[in-house]
């Protein structure tokens, strides 16, 4: 593997508003990236030996140290992949939410904790640290990505690695500046700005003990298939198509207002956004009209007007990928009925979408569209619904709308194959509650206090009468 710092081999960030580059980033060379893993491994060596309680303090300081930088952090979220200023500053304020809900229950999720035997004696149940756990992130959250992973890491007694998409790379150099003046020891959170060649690398580095990634599925795979040969623990939080039940009883004016919302907020980037719509039969033509009609007036534009709406695709190779799923998907009977078009102009935008008679076989039913693009389906019933739901090989989110509350839960409990449903809502994360899928959407669980327990060794110590 070559030195890529001796090649000059570097990272630019494009602003996908203008299309102009913003700024550019060097790579480290593989003697650089192993001296920093080893003194991640060095700080975590100390780290583990700090009370749960200095942990936490750590962390609320963290949280805070976002506060006091959101508005430099928003803009370069904004700036490097183009989501609107307003939910980048939004996207800072559930972080900071992450670090002081962390803070709060993690001494008492991480405590020891005293057994009978049913055998005869007494046990602790201890939760130790493992050491250096890796993350690969990916841009379409700069912030809350790394958050929702490196934050119960460090709780829970870990030090922490970060290779971060590199189109956000500057967010994440911010991220580390801001650990470390909240007080965070130096090294214990480090950003790797490396090559995917180095990346494998660090995946079989003796010091990294876990690892963590967010991405496609078929990077998962990969990541999994090579953390699984080196015997290391792992989670997944991988892709998704989410489905949106919208049941006949359904407040037709929530279920279009929190459907449109779900499939456009953060420009449609996100893993557990709203993307196939199914409605059932008697309430279809309704819902279609006055969704369409929303779709069409969403105002596309500048992310850093508060009149916008829907920003630019991160980048313009995703641009092409999203239209060619919308094309393709035409080609195999889906029709447009709104946007589908690129528009002239400089920037990476794409409008609005809605596309009808989505069925089996195109990638609007079948995959992932990572965008603004919306995949409406007739249901005959209920049942028919939930059947259509299920029928992907992802299961990352999903949602019901109805005005029977209790049957919706019911559905969602008993039938839906997600990690996560929303009722008469859309997918926004909350640090309670955990975020994490099954089937191709990964596996593993982040938040809600689950998180801070999945890269710990549940050490059982036993004491015999």
């Amino acid at each position: 593997m070559a030195n890529n710092k001796d090649t000059k081999e570097r990272i630019s960030t494009i602003n996908p508003t203008s299309g102009k580059e913003l700024n550019h980033y060097e790579y480290m060379s593989d003697s650089e990236v192993e001296s920093k893993i080893k003194k991640c491994n060095d700080a975590f060596s100390d780290w583990k030996h700090v009370s749960l309680e200095k942990r936490a303090e750590i962390i609320k300081s963290i949280g805070k140290e976002l506060q006091k930088n959101k508005k430099e952090l928003s803009q370069l979220m904004t700036d490097e992949m183009g989501k609107l200023l307003s939910q980048s500053k939004q996207e800072v304020e559930l972080c900071s939410g992450i670090c002081e809900y962390t803070a709060k229950i993690g001494p008492e999720q991480l405590k020891s904790e005293k057994r009978e035997l049913a055998t005869g004696g007494k046990g602790v149940v201890s939760y130790a640290p493992i050491g250096v756990v890796y993350g690969i992130q990916p841009w379409n959250y700069p912030t809350y990505q790394v958050v929702r992973y490196a934050i119960a890491s460090l709780m829970a007694g870990n030090g922490v690695l970060l290779k971060h998409a590199s189109n956000v790379t500057g967010s994440g150099k911010m991220l580390e500046k801001i650990f470390s003046d909240a007080g965070l020891p130096d090294g214990l959170f480090t950003v790797l700005i490396m090559n995917h060649d180095q990346s494998d690398q660090v995946l079989e580095n003796d010091l990294v003990k876990g690892i963590t990634l967010t991405g496609s599925t078929d990077a998962g795979k990969n990541i999994g298939e090579k953390a699984g040969a080196l015997v290391k623990k792992t989670v997944l939080e991988l892709g998704s198509n989410d489905a949106y039940i919208i049941l006949e009883d359904a407040d037709l004016e929530v279920a279009v207002k929190k459907c449109v919302q779900g499939r456009i907020y953060n420009n449609g980037e996100t893993c557990i956004a709203a993307k196939r719509f199914i409605a059932v039969e008697a309430i279809y033509d309704k819902f279609k009209a006055a969704f369409v009609k929303a779709m069409e007036d969403i105002k596309m534009g500048d992310p850093n007007e508060e009149s916008t709406d829907l920003g630019p695709i991160a980048r313009e190779d995703l641009r092409e990928t999203l239209h060619e799923q919308v094309q393709e998907s035409v080609k195999k009977g889906a029709e447009i009925l709104c946007g589908g078009t690129i528009p002239d102009g400089e920037g990476f935008y794409y409008p609005a979408t809605v596309l009808g008679n989505v069925s089996k076989g195109q990638p609007a039913y079948d995959d992932e569209l990572f965008g603004p693009v919306a995949s409406l389906i007739k249901a005959k019933d209920t049942e028919d619904a939930m059947k259509i739901a299920n029928d992907s090989r992802f299961g990352l989110g999903g949602g019901i709308f109805s005005k029977d509350e209790d049957k919706a839960i019911e559905l969602a409990t008993a039938h839906f194959e997600t990690g996560m449903v929303f009722i008469n809502s859309f997918g926004l994360a909350d640090p309670a509650m955990p975020f994490g899928g099954v089937k191709n959407s990964g596996y593993g669980r982040e938040q809600g206090g689950f998180g801070i327990k999945e890269f710990v060794n549940v050490k059982s110590i036993l004491i015999r009468d």
